[in-house]
């Protein structure tokens, strides 16, 4: 039944935001700004509000003439700001019952969303009864209905026994201290209901609390045209003695009054608790298996995050910090499209016209409402480079201190620079970061190491990075480090960047590195090692002489532990090395030799654009999937830092 109401909903959501598309655009659809229009209306009615405690008496017999005073004093001004107060009272309930309405018909309360869901549903409370308390202020005919209703309701309730209802038989019960009550109440209930929208928005990765300011021009303009056409007026002044015959009643926050006079009081609470415990419920009804977490690989910057069960891909991103383009968050506008290269997801409802049909074809979906059903790894349409923080197009700086500096080969000098106590860096093996220098030019280098472990206990000490750096001759850089640099200055750089990352699936992997390209296999190999990937992997690393494997013994041990591993080394200057009994030429070349046909395997080549220009052709000639072959060109550090994939 439930999941019945939910379809009837959803579809006259979606008819209903394709149609207010057309009419306003999709940035300016207020269906998809509800949230927001919602903490609008809250300052809206603040504002108003607090105009008119400005003025307002508090003592049981001014109540009404200041009240009064106020609608007809100040040129009409009065009058327009109690209006205004009203009706954003009004709008503000009304938003946050479509509000929850489309949640619901979304199925956007299940899972890490019931906190979300469950202070959703105690706002909606907390507005009504800041509501119906409002309504007692004026003290005119309606404030007596409102009240002593409210206060014969709440007398049935145990432990009361009619001792609230006495306290409003005759005008003379009703005491200025009583009155003062009901206006804190007034006062005190919106401060709650403010804190608990703050916590509510806390769980909901980049909530917006302001809507598009044509949004609120246009809001704040129906307002006033609303009051201008329907201004409030007091019913008379409240006579206990006499019991109210005919009053204009609030609709949006007064709704259930009428029931009190139709049906048993124990009814009316029977209905308010029920329908409360239902809503409160609703997150775990009907009960279903829990899913799993799926980790996320995101391009252009190979990215990772991991995505809770029945998280969309756009709320991962968001929640882990990565900046991603974003706007309406409802399946509308498109600008959040991108292209599943693996794994599975539920591409959620969206509108036709922003995804077609040939567009799913290719694999492609939007991140504000496809769900992973597995590990995925998707490209981010339209963006040159993704990095954690507010801006993709701005990369985070950071300052390190050399730790130790190792050479390894007469022109290989292994770097470890650590960043500051409690300073981490989160990257994706593969990845590399830009040496700062200090006119500003960048040098692209790769981490040679593996990311922490996610679930390892955090340390309290700065990352420490390890860097590969081949002497350049004449390089600015490169010179420095062989010959001025020492442990204990200081490094800049930004990063991570880059997308040369592992793909998730079954397939078999060919390693193929040429001289310092060894630095971002030997990450992805660490990570591979740590994660406990089962995969068959074998590396062909090319150097020109044996001087340059640098780290064999590293390699070959590896290749001892781990059964799922080769190590093929591959000399393209070794023809007058007589001892050299290995294999010699083109890494590329001896790689197709072993495996004539790539069909089935993933290939990871990093070097030089020499190299990585006639090897991946090569690849794609003898069977591989274009798909399933990864690059990372060096550019020579004289250059822009500039890395392909």
């Amino acid at each position: 039944m439930i999941g019945f109401v939910q379809r009837v909903l959803r579809a006259a959501f979606m008819r209903a935001e394709a149609l207010f598309n057309r009419a306003f655009g999709d940035r300016l659809n207020p269906l998809y700004h509800l949230g927001a229009i919602t903490f609008f209306l809250f300052w809206v009615v603040s504002a108003t509000g607090l105009v008119l405690y400005a003025f307002f008496d508090t003592s049981v017999t001014g109540a009404w003439r200041s009240v009064e005073a106020i609608t007809h004093g100040a040129f009409g001004l009065g009058g327009l700001v109690r209006t205004l107060h009203r009706h954003a009272s009004d709008a503000m309930v009304l938003t946050l019952v479509v509000h929850l309405l489309r949640h619901f018909a979304f199925d956007r309360l299940r899972g890490f969303r019931w906190f979300s869901w469950v202070t959703g549903v105690l706002l909606l409370w907390l507005v009504y009864l800041a509501g119906v308390n409002g309504y007692m202020l004026p003290w005119d005919r309606l404030a007596q209905f409102v009240t002593q209703a409210s206060f014969a309701w709440l007398d049935w309730l145990p432990g009361f026994g009619g001792s609230l209802s006495r306290n409003f038989i005759v005008d003379a019960n009703v005491s200025d201290r009583l009155f003062s009550l009901l206006v804190f109440i007034h006062i005190g209930v919106p401060l709650v209901t403010l804190l608990l929208m703050w916590v509510h928005v806390q769980r909901v990765p980049k909530a917006g609390t302001q809507p598009p300011r044509p949004i609120a021009l246009a809001l704040m303009a129906t307002l006033l045209v609303l009051a201008l056409l329907s201004p409030v007026s007091s019913q008379g002044p409240a006579d206990l003695g006499t019991a109210p015959q005919v009053l204009a009643l609030d609709w949006f926050l007064l709704p259930i009054f009428p029931l009190f006079y139709a049906w048993p009081l124990g009814a009316v609470w029977g209905l308010v608790a029920g329908s409360t415990l239902l809503l409160l419920a609703l997150p775990w009804l009907p009960p279903r298996r829990a899913g799993h977490a799926n980790q996320l690989t995101m391009h252009p910057g190979a990215v990772r995050v991991v995505a809770r069960a029945g998280e969309t891909l756009l709320e991962a991103g968001l929640r882990a910090g990565v900046a991603l383009p974003y706007d309406c968050r409802a399946g509308g506008c498109g600008l959040c499209l991108c292209t599943v290269h693996q794994g599975r997801v539920d591409p959620g409802p969206y509108q036709a016209a922003v995804l077609t049909e040939a567009m799913r074809a290719r694999g492609q979906a939007l991140m504000c409402c496809a769900v992973a059903l597995e590990d995925v790894e998707l490209e981010i349409e339209g963006v040159a480079e993704l990095a954690r923080g507010e801006s993709a197009a701005a990369p985070v700086r950071w300052r390190a201190e050399v730790r130790s500096m190792e050479r390894l080969a007469p022109d290989l000098m292994r770097l470890h620079i650590a960043l500051p106590e409690g300073q981490h860096l989160g990257f994706v093996a593969g990845q590399y970061i830009n040496i700062l220098l200090d006119d500003g030019a960048r040098r692209a280098f790769s981490f040679a190491n593996a990311p922490a472990d996610p679930g390892a206990t955090p340390s309290t000490a700065g990352d420490v990075i390890e860097l590969h750096v081949r002497r350049i001759p004449g390089g600015r850089f490169t010179g420095h480090v062989f010959e001025g640099m020492k442990p204990g200055d200081t490094v800049e750089f930004e990063g991570p960047l880059g997308r040369f990352a592992m793909n998730d699936s079954e397939r078999p992997i060919l390693f193929v590195a040429g001289a310092t390209g060894f630095a971002p296999i030997k990450s992805i190999l660490e990570d591979n090692f740590r994660r406990g990937v089962r995969r068959p992997m074998r590396l062909y690393w090319g150097v020109q002489t044996q001087a340059d494997l640098y780290l064999l013994d590293l390699l070959q041990r590896w290749q001892r532990e781990h059964t799922n591993f080769e190590f093929v080394p591959v000399l393209s200057q070794a023809d007058g090395d007589t001892a050299w009994t290995g294999r010699r030429g083109l890494v590329h070349q001896a790689m197709l030799e072993d495996h004539p046909d790539l069909r089935g395997h993933e290939v990871y080549a990093c070097g030089s654009v020499r190299m990585v220009e006639a090897a991946v052709p090569d690849f794609l000639a003898h069977g591989l999937e274009e798909q399933f072959c990864f690059s990372d060109a060096f550019v020579p550090s004289g250059t822009a830092s500039v890395r392909a994939a």
